[in-house]
Order: C-alpha cells, then sequence, then structure tokens
C-alpha cells in the first residue's frame, strides 16, 4: 500500500493552489487529494465552521487511509486545522503531518490584527484584489502564481474562519501527536511567531525553513515544498518498512534551521 498524500488548503484560496505538488505527486506514483474546505473553492456555496471544515479533513483522510498510510500536509488556516485533526482526542488515522506557514497560535491581540487587516482590504474598491495580485505578481512565479486564486477568493467567510480559529486548542492537539511531524515555514513568514513554543510542544517534530520566501511558500518554492513532502512520504515508507521487519521505529532527528 502506498503513501497517500491528502492538502488542505489556506484561507481564502482552495484546492487549486496545491496544483504544483499534485502535479509532481502524480508524476511520481502517488495517490494525493486536495481538500476544498466548506465555503472555499467548488464549496464556496456552503457555510464554513470548524465541525464542517474538519469534518471534510476527516473524510478525505479516512477515504485515503483505506489505500494507504495517511501523510496530511496542511497550508496556513490548512495547517492549523490539520494540527487540531491529527492532535484530536480521538486519533485519527493519520501517518505523518506536514504543517505549512501556521507555527503562530490564533487568538489574542494577533488575531484580532489579522482579522483587522483582511476587514480593511475587503473594503477597499474592488474587495482590494488588486493588492492580491499585486503581490502575486512581484512574489511568485508565473507558473504557479494563477494556482492561488484559479478556484476563486473566498472573501465573504475569511473574517468568520479566522475568528472560528480562536476556538481551537492548537497546544492541547500538538502535546499530542505523536506522528512524524514537520513545520515548513517561509524565511519571512509572519506567522512564524511561536514557531519555538510549537517546537518545545511537539519536541519530535522537525523544522524546515524555506529561504527568501514569505507565507506563501508553497507556490513561491514549490520545488522546495515539494521536497519536503517528499521527505514526509519517505519518512513514512521507512517506518512502514521496519513496523512490517519488526524492526524498533526510527524517530527523525530535529532538522537544523537553515
Amino acid at each position: 500500500m502506498s503513501v497517500q498524500v491528502v492538502l488542505v488548503h489556506g484561507i481564502r484560496t482552495s484546492a487549486t493552489m496545491w496544483r504544483s505538488q499534485v502535479e509532481h505527486l502524480e508524476a511520481h506514483g502517488y495517490d494525493c487529494t486536495a481538500v476544498d474546505l466548506p465555503g472555499h473553492g467548488t464549496r464556496m456555496h456552503e457555510d464554513f465552521t470548524l465541525d464542517a471544515a474538519l469534518h471534510a479533513i476527516d473524510d478525505a483522510v479516512r477515504a485515503a487511509a483505506e489505500r494507504g498510510p495517511v501523510l496530511l500536509v496542511g497550508h496556513s488556516m490548512g495547517g492549523l486545522l490539520s494540527i487540531a485533526y491529527t492532535g484530536g482526542a480521538a486519533a485519527p488515522p493519520v501517518a505523518g503531518l506536514l504543517a505549512a506557514a501556521c507555527t503562530s497560535l490564533p487568538r489574542g491581540a494577533g488575531l484580532s490584527a489579522y482579522r483587522m487587516l483582511f476587514r480593511a482590504v475587503k473594503s477597499l474598491p474592488g474587495s482590494g484584489m488588486w493588492i492580491t495580485r499585486g503581490i502575486l505578481t512581484t512574489t511568485v512565479p508565473r507558473e504557479t502564481r494563477a494556482d492561488f486564486g484559479a478556484g476563486g477568493y473566498a472573501l465573504d467567510v475569511q473574517d468568520r474562519a479566522l475568528a472560528s480559529l480562536a476556538e481551537l486548542d492548537i497546544p492541547a492537539a500538538l502535546r499530542r501527536i505523536s506522528v512524524p511531524l514537520w513545520f515548513v515555514n517561509g524565511q519571512y513568514d509572519q506567522l512564524r511567531v511561536n514557531e519555538r513554543l510549537f517546537q518545545r510542544l511537539a519536541p519530535h517534530a522537525e523544522l524546515v525553513i524555506v529561504p527568501r520566501t514569505t507565507h506563501l511558500v508553497t507556490v513561491m518554492r514549490p520545488r522546495i515544498f515539494n521536497a519536503a513532502i517528499r521527505l514526509g512520504v519517505a519518512t513514512i515508507e521507512s517506518d512502514a518498512g521496519s513496523a512490517a521487519g519488526g524492526l524498533p521505529r526510527a524517530r527523525g532527528e530535529r532538522a537544523a534551521e537553515h
């Protein structure tokens, strides 16, 4: 049974943000599923709630787990939801977790400031989409630039989705996660603010810093991010092989920041 990769997008975007990763994985013979969360992409007409979002992740993970061990990959809001899901009280069938651009606790002044920023941008003419297009044009390579918004932008649910994240108990979830875990951050990502705390809460986790990237690490340097996913896949394959051979399960060393 081959490793299955489940991909969970961040706020406002959709499953299309993972086009580069899907193409890479499929080209190398790996099955993958890119999830659309409620209120986003093909599910834009639905309401966003935490329960509905976690249920969407659970559906995708359990379907994939029937075919092989699952590497769950989440970006930004999708990363936080994936942490909460993997570290839930009832451990789901996740063999490894890659949480990207999400090492910040979604609460307090930081979350309030983020919500205020999104509201301010949305109040601008054209919902401020010219700012988004400008950022993508100046920071994202041409080959992946369209992927982030190809499924549409979930502007109507972004504030509600952000507010709901405060209900997640991320510290408790991190303490419960025992499967291989990677934090992948862009060097200039604003959500690195609690990076050290996340490492203390999950001391077995590996930290990967992608140089010269911001929050949009998956589309800014897709080849490096794809390599991080392949690291997760290889680790799960190695663990599965060790278990089949009756060997002790190997634990990864914490990656050095570079």
